[in-house]
């Protein structure tokens, strides 16, 4: 059953909250109105609510038919409690705050799925090229920013379903010794090795530190520093970071079979963009032992749309209201 389109003049306010920043937006019609994006500091901002507020009172406190809100951390029952945020957010916050009547709150990687409909050629940077996607193939999204997780999306007759995971909380794939020193380096945290203690943007900098031998930067400093000469520990933390996150890829490739292709998105995931190639990314995805030609089966491309999860979110609250 197709859906009834969303009337033009149908206001909604969308807002995707990441560890660092939250972006608020309103779409009009269900399309995302780009001149609307505003950004907020989380630690600055006391919680969702108040952000909520503040942004719809600057704009005329216009009457929304919904919202949508794509949080970093798992949902339950209407209820999402951020990963790496003090911050617990519910439906009812969120429609005292906006005035919507239908309220959605998503993980903000179900948000980046329901957006793959949504991007233009333009807005892909294809790492490994594959053979034709299949149109009803399941496809992956991958994201890695201040954290790191994962999720499929199925297309289920005229519906997007796309289901909600916590895959940056398993375990590190370890492969090699160096693999294991690493484990053992990050593990002193929380006393656990997962794969967004090294495949995220504070993963980075534990991951730089074990190379640098306690040596600390930022983020943004070490990726300012790789492909510079001279730079050996920021050279080597790029290309351990790459070839990790080429297994990890490879690895839930194979748990979801995304014939659809996959899509690396985050801020971090950007940044590395340039370096996959060069780096041994399409190896390490590949390094599956017999089943290393099955890994051509997946293409691989990185989404440089900053703003995707906001048209996900307008996507998916603009079918809810429509029916």
């Amino acid at each position: 059953m197709t859906s009834r389109p969303l009337p033009l003049d149908a206001t909604l306010v969308l807002a995707d909250i990441g560890g660092t920043n939250t972006r608020v937006a309103l779409a009009r019609g269900g399309r995302v109105a780009r001149d609307t994006i505003r950004r907020y500091a989380n630690a600055t901002s006391v919680d969702l609510p108040a952000i909520l507020r503040d942004y719809l009172g600057a704009l005329g406190s216009p009457a929304c038919a919904g919202a949508c809100i794509a949080v970093a951390g798992p949902v339950q029952d209407g209820v999402a409690e951020m990963t790496n945020l003090a911050w617990r957010i519910t439906r009812e916050d969120v429609a005292g705050a906006t005035g919507a009547r239908t309220v959605a709150i998503l993980n903000d990687l179900q948000a980046q799925g329901h957006a793959l409909d949504r991007l233009s050629g333009e807005s892909l940077r294809t790492i490994i090229a594959g053979p034709p996607a299949q149109r009803d193939g399941a496809r992956l999204v991958i994201g890695v920013g201040t954290g790191f997780n994962a999720a499929p999306v199925h297309r289920t007759g005229g519906a997007l379903l796309v289901a909600a995971a916590e895959s940056g909380h398993a375990t590190l794939p370890l492969r090699t010794e160096e693999d294991l020193r690493l484990a053992r380096h990050v593990e002193k945290a929380h006393g656990f090795a997962g794969v967004e203690d090294v495949l995220s943007g504070r993963g980075l900098e534990r991951l730089y530190s074990f190379h640098a031998a306690g040596t600390d930067l930022s983020a943004a400093e070490i990726m300012e520093r790789i492909g510079k000469p001279g730079e050996g520990a920021a050279n080597a933390t790029c290309r351990h970071f790459v070839t990790l996150l080429g297994r990890v890829a490879s690895d839930l490739a194979l748990d979801h079979l995304p014939f659809g292709g996959i899509y690396l998105v985050g801020g971090v995931a950007r940044a590395f963009a340039p370096h996959l190639a060069d780096q041994g990314f399409a190896d390490a995805f590949r390094d599956k032992g017999r089943f290393s030609d099955f890994m051509g089966e997946f293409a691989v491309h990185v989404v440089e749309d900053d703003y995707a999860a906001l048209e996900g979110c307008a996507d998916h609250i603009g079918r809810r209201i429509a029916g």
